[in-house]
């Protein structure tokens, strides 16, 4: 099913908010984009899911640029690893789930969505000492597992880097990274598949610069809020787009 003209409106909005929090907060553009097109049907799940990977794809590629980077790689190392072979799990998962059962893919992703917002709600303070290596393989598999099936790879890696002993702009800039590896390896496998539509390129063709102005905005004219409101906001999106593909 192609994405009707009518709806690119709905889509570009729905794609300015979603880019708004994933440069105020770090992460929710594939969750909001994803969840909010499958709420209001705008298109087919995976076809947002692969707009929400070019799109997070300039995201990530425009902050990198407009913020000073200094990697910790004893951070990245472990992540990158285990939530790239997460995207294949999920990809796997996607591919079994896709044709006669989207139904269950809706009601995965709704309860999916729920789950995270429900979980980053109810984040406990940050840790005195960072967390080991395994629990970076763990967050870092499961944030790959929803890359994998919906390019949704934040809500894992988010709650459990934002209770790291951490600053908030090294938070955003290890997720970007996870975003963008995740993503690259998500439409490295799907492009020669023949998975990404004429209507999905079109849709992120059309939203592309829109991105790029958010994402340009935001760095130069911030928002005077905290991380912690700025995570509510998000967080009471994300449980109304996971209410609404539920109750769809």
């Amino acid at each position: 099913m192609d994405v009707e003209w009518s709806t690119y409106g709905w889509l570009i909005g729905v794609v300015v908010l979603a880019s708004a929090c994933q440069n105020l907060t770090g992460f929710a553009f594939g969750l909001i984009f994803v969840g909010l097109a499958g709420a209001l049907h705008l298109m087919p799940i995976a076809d947002a899911a692969n707009v929400a990977g070019l799109l997070s794809l300039v995201n990530g590629l425009v902050y990198l640029r407009s913020h000073p980077f200094e990697p910790r790689w004893d951070l990245l190392k472990p992540i990158l690893a285990s939530s790239l072979l997460g995207v294949l799990g999920g990809l796997a998962l996607l591919h079994w789930l896709s044709g006669d059962s989207v139904r269950v893919l809706r009601m995965l992703l709704g309860v999916t969505i729920m789950a995270c917002a429900i979980m980053l709600l109810l984040q406990k303070q940050q840790r005195a000492t960072l967390s080991g290596k395994l629990a970076n393989w763990v967050a870092g598999l499961l944030s790959g597992l929803l890359g994998g099936l919906f390019s949704t790879s934040g809500p894992p890696m988010v709650y459990h880097l934002y209770r790291q002993p951490l600053s908030p702009v090294l938070v955003r800039q290890c997720l970007m990274v996870m975003f963008l590896a995740n993503v690259v390896l998500r439409l490295g496998i799907v492009i020669p598949a023949g998975e990404l539509s004429l209507s999905s390129l079109i849709t992120a063709a059309v939203a592309v610069p829109v991105v790029a102005g958010v994402t340009w905005l935001l760095v130069k004219f911030p928002p005077p809020l905290s991380t912690r409101m700025l995570q509510w906001m998000v967080c009471s999106l994300l449980l109304i787009a996971g209410v609404s593909m539920l109750l769809s």
